[in-house]
């Protein structure tokens, strides 16, 4: 059957209705890439009609952050308009947390956003716990019979073209089998709505739209894509970032996650490639060099990088486009086995000479006479220019006479009339799916074409596991570092990022445990997973590494090397008694002691064990002081990588989180009351940051409060 092109989502969810019945079961791919206009549509339909069911799977639903109440809703709220636009959000999760989807819909979610979904008791109980690489087996295990995805559009020589930009990753594997099943006389529906607000991604992305049996096309559906905005990266962030960028080795692979703690690594690498001077400095001047220099040296380097990285990761964040930008992210991949294992041989390089041909027979990768295969594998990859091909028993070149096809008796004319310049299709960054600030995606709208080509978008197989292409992904992924963020590290090696020992899913396990294990099942890599030492909760600190918890989700077994804001933990093939004493040596001094204690009553340290002197000052204090020369020096902003807010706002939020912090001390509420009652002249620069959040004429007792309380904290600053 041909696609179906509709210009309205009431008529596609028509069709669907029509095509599998009433027992409706729908994939949505993990973030973005979900079509929030169809989803609705089709939500309501079955909401409204009991004798319909729908079944929603699918992961990381995306909703705008709630304003709060107050000045913070004052402050936020325009924020939030700016930044999500006309985005529509899904009905089925407004409903989830107001307790009212029907008892017809069901909506299992195999990621949440961290802590969004704790306290909704249906998000919970329906919750799937699985890896990322199976999710596309116990999707399909749910009986799917529709997959509904957003496109991204183009129009190239006269041609539309498809891409599933943001989201191939499940898709990619998914789609094989339902049209497996779709031979075998299965109802599946296969569909695409279109925004041609999705930047355009190429190679695998690229989707045939015959395979598609329905297309949504309307310019009302191009809405804005969901962005959440960079966040500011703190001191503690900016530590652990930094001793994190130490252990990457010129030339190696990396993976990253989301947040802060990634885009400080991606400005240690800027550091560390651009300012490498500041750069050693600091790591002298936090003790890194000293008591970590040895494995530093071993597995890492603190020069800039002379042969680049190449990206190998689940999730495509705003820190390897800057790590791209930088022209750091630039070593080279191909997917192709042989070609890959003779460019690591160093048999072949980038530039093309007659000899590569010799070098590409004698490796079994083209035979003496080409075969349409070899032919094909030659234009590909540039060894041969475009309009080469094969005639009986001839090479017939873009321009000049027939040559028979015979590879070393007529090589130098082969060579001379067919041979190309440079290899084509290198990849820089294979990536499952795209999430960031509106920058990211405006910055890969604008991509150069060769920029755009040495991405590739692909299936979550292919980067989480290395069964499928094994020999190809270990060629390609040498000194490889899998580096991801959990909130409670075990002082004996496990790590916690999904859960709690309640049983309740804070996010879920993603790809995490995926990229753990692979860094173990290659020879040279690692995985490196950081954390900030300790949280704050109730007005309480508390640790982040732990003697034990309830609940891990990275096993001892699996245990490597941690990171915190105080330094690297190897634990690496270390017995129980050097792992809880290196685990110890990173948490904050505030709670070594006790750590250690429980070590020794568990038998893991011996009675006398002394923390060394080096580790004993884990203090955020210590962290500040030694920090500020350099941002004296203009180092370590706040937003690196630029900011959603205005210049206006960034001071505003400065002021309230102060404010914010005051308030709950009586005396401070006390002082602003007089000061709001003197009513003293306001300096009228400070105008703009008081109508921010309407404080400049106050007319209630709690805003001329908070005015007083402003304008102490705008002297502060000195604005």
């Amino acid at each position: 059957m041909s696609t179906v092109h509709l210009d309205n989502v009431e008529a596609c969810v028509d069709h669907i209705i029509a095509s599998v019945g009433n027992d409706i079961r729908i994939g949505l791919p993990l973030g973005m890439g979900k079509p929030p206009e169809l989803t609705n549509a089709l939500y309501q339909r079955v909401k409204s009609n009991p004798e319909l069911s729908l079944t929603i799977a699918t992961a990381l639903t995306l909703e705008v952050p709630e304003p709060g109440e107050g000045i913070q809703k004052r402050f936020i709220e325009p924020f939030l308009a700016r930044v999500f636009g006309d985005y529509a959000g899904f009905d089925y999760m407004r409903d989830l947390r107001e307790g009212t989807v029907p008892d017809n819909i069901q909506v299992h979610e195999f990621f949440f956003k961290s802590g969004a979904m704790l306290n909704i008791v249906e998000a919970q109980q329906n919750y799937i716990c699985t890896n990322y690489t199976h999710s596309v087996r116990d999707i399909l295990n749910m009986g799917i019979n529709v997959v509904a995805q957003m496109l991204g559009h183009r129009i190239r020589n006269g041609k539309s073209e498809y891409s599933m930009s943001c989201n191939p990753e499940t898709t990619l594997d998914l789609l094989p089998r339902l049209l497996e099943r779709k031979q075998q006389g299965e109802a599946i529906v296969i569909i695409g709505q279109v925004n041609e607000q999705l930047p355009f991604m190429v190679n695998d992305a690229i989707v045939d739209d015959t395979v598609l049996d329905v297309l949504v096309t309307n310019k009302q559906y191009n809405k804005t894509l969901f962005a959440p905005p960079n966040m500011p990266i703190s001191t503690v962030d900016y530590m652990v970032g930094i001793h994190a960028s130490t252990l990457i080795p010129d030339g190696g692979t990396l993976q990253l996650g989301i947040g802060s703690l990634c885009d400080a690594i991606a400005y240690g690498c800027d550091l560390r490639q651009n300012h490498c001077g500041h750069y050693k400095q600091l790591l002298s001047d936090i003790g890194a060099t000293q008591r970590f220099g040895k494995l530093i040296d071993s597995i890492g380097g603190t020069g800039p990088f002379e042969h680049g990285l190449y990206g190998c990761s689940e999730m495509f964040v705003n820190a390897f486009y800057q790590l791209m930008r930088l022209n750091i992210l630039r070593r080279e991949v191909y997917d192709h086995e042989g070609l890959q294992r003779l460019l690591n041989q160093k048999k072949l390089n980038k530039t093309i000479n007659s000899d590569d041909l010799f070098t590409l027979l004698e490796a079994g990768v083209i035979r003496e006479k080409l075969s349409q295969q070899d032919l094909e594998f030659l234009l590909q990859f540039g060894f041969f220019k475009p309009g080469t091909r094969i005639q009986g028993d001839s090479i017939i070149p873009p321009h000049g006479e027939p040559i028979p096809n015979h590879l070393t008796q007529n090589h130098a004319a082969i060579a001379r009339s067919c041979l190309g310049t440079q290899l084509l299709q290198a990849r820089i960054l294979h990536g499952g799916f795209f999430l960031g600030p509106p920058s990211f995606y405006q910055a890969l709208r604008d991509l150069d074409d060769d920029s755009r080509n040495s991405i590739n978008m692909t299936r979550i197989s292919y980067m989480n596991a290395l069964y499928g292409c094994e020999e190809l992904k270990r060629l390609q992924r040498t000194n490889a570092r899998f580096i991801n963020t959990v909130f409670l590290a075990h002082a004996l090696g496990a790590a916690t990022s999904d859960g709690l020992d309640n049983g309740k899913v804070v996010s879920g396990v993603g790809g995490q445990y995926n990229f753990v294990a692979q860094a173990h099942e290659l020879e040279d890599a690692r995985s490196i997973l950081m954390l900030k030492s300790t949280k704050e909760k109730s007005g309480t600190t508390r640790s982040n590494i732990v003697w034990n918890y309830g609940h891990t989700t990275i096993p001892r077994h699996l245990r490597d090397i941690y990171i915190t804001e105080y330094g690297i933990a190897d634990t690496r093939g270390k017995c129980d008694k050097e792992v809880a004493a290196a685990m110890v040596n990173i948490a904050d001094s505030r709670f070594q002691a006790q750590l250690v204690a429980s070590a020794v009553n568990s038998g893991k340290l011996p009675g006398n064990y002394q923390i060394p002197q080096a580790f004993r000052s884990n203090y955020p204090d210590k962290l500040e002081k030694m920090i500020q020369p350099y941002r004296d020096k203009h180092l370590f902003p706040a937003f690196p990588f630029g900011s959603d807010f205005t210049e206006t706002e960034l001071v505003v939020a400065q002021c309230l989180k102060a404010m914010q912090s005051k308030m709950s001390r009586k005396s401070n509420i006390f002082r602003a009351i007089l000061r709001s009652v003197k009513n003293k002249q306001v300096p009228e620069h400070f105008t703009p940051y008081l109508q921010r959040v309407e404080l400049d004429q106050p007319a209630t007792i709690e805003d001329k409060i908070a005015r007083a309380m402003m304008i102490k904290e705008l002297e502060r600053l000195n604005v």
